[in-house]
């Protein structure tokens, strides 16, 4: 059964237009245990939604895993987790880390609970409420 992340990252640094661009991109550089271990239980084919922290603090794209288990190339000693990911889908409507803080149905969820954690899991149930609050 696939799974569903959430995968953090600073717009001036890699942005979803910088993915589409590319078509396929290497998610590395994390260095937080909890999400090195989230990378590594991804699975090709899991999705993820892509957020952009520090400017904009909003969701703004779905993409997907299409490769798993690999190695961060950014690691010379090899301890680090990284994953390839796939554009797959820009959100109708961004949804801001203000929207899913006042939804309560998302109070449990990885992104409120841990928020400085860089890759999240996020529950069937919550991708379905964010999904709808992006309008697909």
């Amino acid at each position: 059964m696939a799974r569903y992340w959430l995968m953090k990252s600073e717009p001036f640094k890699y942005s979803w237009d910088d993915l589409v661009a590319e078509k396929e991109g290497i998610w590395d550089g994390v260095r937080n245990h909890r999400a090195k271990n989230n990378l590594a239980a991804m699975e090709v084919g899991d999705q993820a939604f892509f957020y952009h922290s520090r400017e904009g603090l909003e969701i703004v794209g779905i993409c997907e895993v299409s490769v798993a288990g690999i190695t961060d190339p950014t690691d010379p000693e090899g301890k680090w987790a990284a994953v390839k990911i796939v554009p797959k889908t820009k959100l109708p409507s961004p949804v801001t880390l203000k929207q899913i803080k006042a939804e309560p149905k998302l109070e449990d969820c990885e992104l409120v609970r841990l928020s400085r954690l860089s890759v999240a899991e996020i529950k069937p149930d919550e991708w379905s409420v964010i999904c709808s609050m992006a309008g697909i």
